[in-house]
């Protein structure tokens, strides 16, 4: 049966048990298989020609949800999705700091103040809480409870009474003063208003979810991101006559011109023309290929130095870009069933407070008590255990912790990478960039016997200085740090592919291959530092002048200063590191050696790197990928944790858990003992939370816990998160020493 696939833009998601519902109900329906991405708050359908895409929508409806069809999301201006929920949360923090202090400052409780504390308060809990309200009444509708769900309860329940206490208790007599008391005493707390544990309540989670959105927004980027890499527009030559046109309206077949410096528009094969064409921004690989005449070339990759003519042989949706695309598309949705730490307690918790309070009001009836000594009892059991510090658990820790991951070069994304990082035993690094620094660098200069270094290096370094090739820029830089300036050249040529020759204080001088030095006199010893050069996977470049070879350069992407010291450091923490790369498997090994790496994995492509995570995912490891260019993007986000290197691209960046800002491998030891020292804090921060409340569970169902005491034991619970939270800023970086 012929299917069709469509995707869905998913609203009202507020945890990845709504994601769950979501894909449920619509696989519930015949010839649909869904996958839900809370992540990305989209929905990706197969569906049968028996099954339309309205029906889908009306599906999702059904579960409590807003969704929407792709040509609808087009039509759609790209707003800041945090927008509405940061002015609700600006809003209700207006209306809840007077509200507070009054509660809690004797002096500025004037006559009737209480009725300005509800005026002030009743908004925030019923407007500004409004999407926790929604969402409880979801979740009920379908018989399930989540940090929402006591939320609501408890500001509605703290509201309510206050409400109560105003209009027919004795609380909104003028004059009336709050009491702010530790003493339990059996009360009917008819006389006493709880305005500030609503609103305080609702304002801090608001503001836990409006960061946690802000931080969600950036999980869509990395496919934008990677479909910017390529190019708008596009010079068609038709007919001897060149005309830009855009992108859109390339057609395969289509021959087109690519100048000095420009993106090549799409994947084509090269008609006229030779150029180095520099493929970094997809390979992460530093050193440009040589292309010329039948050679393939793909979108978004740049053409370095010559004017090529490429006729296109793929557009649109079958581009290697596009593929790479899916490829980070498909990563993000196997991670989208990630469940928060606070949820899963939660969905405990919750069902028990409930089932508690209930059985306190009905205990106290049931045993003769009055409806309003037994309602109190209720109500302090739901504000005891309102998650006002479990609201803050987990996004003091993580701002405290981000906070000072920042000062020493380390990004991290959300509290579900926090997990990660614990769990994690097998770490697979990227070669380029992130081992290595991903420029070509001089290395060493070889010179045949009575040559002087220093003038073999001055005579190529002049003649490279009239190139723009990466190697040639490599030369030449070595060559100014070593003896300064260069002497002019005169009659330069350039060889495309193979090197570069030219007049210099009277010799003729050329550097290059060795094909293009075969007149020359060339000797063992010189011939013997190429092989050696190329088998460590180093680029050996010859020069020679006279028709005699003067010496040999070698050219290589360098490690890092810091990379064995870092591997070394990762190893302690009990990972076991696994170097990859698209390089040859002898430049892979000398780089592997000089690190002390012994996992090894060489010539692979962008596609091979998925793989190679998930069989060892498939093998049982938990496993981080570390790297920092675009092929490595799909392989960041499948892995169970990724890291990418600041110095990369935006869209590893995007795609990646944690990003280390320092172009320094050593800061990746870091970012998980960052981490993992985070989590710890998060997991004390809610047993803290609960272990406080809990304890007053039972005196607040024996009515001996008033509900403004219950609101005030919240507050020191409160307190101790923040402060426990507040140690992480005395974290220090090892690498710092």
């Amino acid at each position: 049966m012929a299917t069709d696939t469509i995707e869905l833009s998913i609203d009202g998601m507020t945890c990845a048990s709504c994601a769950n519902r979501i894909e449920k109900k619509l696989n519930k329906i015949d010839g649909v298989t869904a996958t839900v991405n809370f992540a990305t708050e989209k929905a990706r359908v197969e569906y049968g020609e028996d099954v339309t895409p309205e029906a889908l929508v009306a599906t999702v409806e059904e579960a409590g949800y807003q969704a929407q069809l792709p040509d609808v999301q087009e039509a759609v201006t790209e707003d800041d999705p945090t927008a509405a929920l940061r002015h609700r949360l600006l809003v209700s923090l207006a209306l809840t700091i007077p509200v507070i202090a009054m509660a809690m400052i004797p002096a500025l409780q004037f006559t009737n103040w209480q009725w300005l504390s509800l005026t002030l308060a009743a908004p925030v809990v019923v407007w500004g809480a409004w999407p926790f309200h929604r969402a409880a009444w979801a979740n009920l509708r379908h018989g399930s409870a989540t940090m929402d769900t006591l939320i609501s309860m408890g500001t509605v329940a703290a509201l309510g009474w206050s409400v109560y206490a105003l209009f027919w208790g004795t609380a909104g007599t003028p004059g009336m003063t709050h009491p702010f008391s530790l003493a339990l005493s059996r009360t009917d707390g008819s006389g006493s208003v709880y305005f500030e544990v609503a609103a305080g309540v609702t304002t801090f989670i608001l503001a836990g979810r409006y960061f946690e959105a802000r931080s969600k927004r950036r999980a869509g980027a990395a496919l934008r991101a990677l479909l910017e890499l390529g190019a708008k527009d596009v010079v068609v030559r038709s007919g001897g006559e060149e005309q830009r046109i855009p992108l859109d309206q390339l057609a395969v077949g289509d021959e087109f011109v690519v100048r000095p410096g420009e993106k090549i528009a799409t994947d084509g094969v090269v008609v006229e023309g030779a150029s180095a064409v520099d493929a970094s921004m997809l390979t992460g690989e530093s050193v440009p290929v040589d292309v010329g005449p039948g050679d393939e070339v793909v979108g978004a990759t740049v053409n370095v130095d010559g004017r090529l003519v490429v006729r296109a042989r793929r557009i649109g949706t079958d581009t290697q870009l596009a593929q790479m695309a899916r490829l980070v598309e498909d990563a993000q949705n196997g991670k989208a069933q990630a469940q928060r730490l606070a949820d899963r307690i939660s969905g405990v918790f919750v069902p028990i407070v409930i089932a508690l309070s209930v059985a306190t009001l009905g205990f106290w009836l049931g045993t003769g008590g009055s409806v309003t000594v037994a309602f109190t009892a209720a109500v302090a059991v739901l504000i005891i255990a309102c998650p006002c510090a479990l609201g803050l658990a987990t996004p003091t820790a993580l701002m405290v912790g981000t906070g000072r991951g920042a000062q020493l070069g380390i990004l991290i994304k959300g509290p579900e990478v926090l997990e990660s990082t614990r769990r994690i035993d097998t770490i697979v690094l990227d070669k380029t960039g992130t081992i290595t620094t991903g420029k070509m660098t001089l290395v060493d200069v070889v010179t045949a016997e009575d040559e002087r270094p220093d003038e073999v290096l001055r005579m190529a370094g002049a003649v490279e200085n009239g190139s723009e090739h990466p190697i040639a820029r490599a030369i030449v830089k070595g060559a100014r740090d070593k003896v300064g300036d260069l002497p002019s050249v005169e009659d330069f040529a350039n060889r495309r592919g193979f090197g570069v020759s030219g007049l210099v204080e009277g010799h003729h001088v050329t550097v290059g291959r060795q094909l293009m030095l075969t007149s020359h006199e060339f000797s063992d010893a010189l011939k013997a530092a190429v092989r050696q050069a190329e088998s460590q996977g180093y680029t050996a470049v010859v020069v020679g002048w006279d028709d005699t070879v003067r010496g040999v350069l070698v050219v290589a992407d360098t490690v890092k200063p810091t990379s064995a010291e870092a591997i070394s450091r990762l190893r302690t923490l009990g990972l076991r590191p696994i170097m990859v790369t698209g390089d040859n498997a002898a430049a892979a090994r000398t780089i592997a050696g000089h690190v002390g790496i012994d996992d090894v994995i060489a010539e692979v492509l962008p596609q091979d790197k998925v793989e190679i995570v998930e069989r060892l995912q498939t093998d049982g490891k938990v496993v981080a990928m570390v790297g920092d260019g675009v092929n490595d993007a799909a392989a960041l986000a499948k892995a169970d944790l990724g890291l990418a290197m600041g110095s990369g691209t935006d869209v590893a960046i995007e795609a990646s858990d944690l990003t280390v800002v320092r172009d320094d491998l050593n800061a990746v030891p870091d970012a998980i003992r960052l981490s993992r020292r985070t989590l710890a804090t998060i997991k004390g921060n809610l047993f803290w939370a609960f272990a406080y409340n809990v304890a007053a569970l039972p005196l607040a169902a024996a009515g001996l816990l008033n509900p403004m005491i219950a609101g005030a034991a919240m507050a020191f619970s409160s307190v101790f998160v923040v402060s426990n939270s507040l140690r992480l800023r005395r974290f220090t970086a090892t690498a710092s020493r």
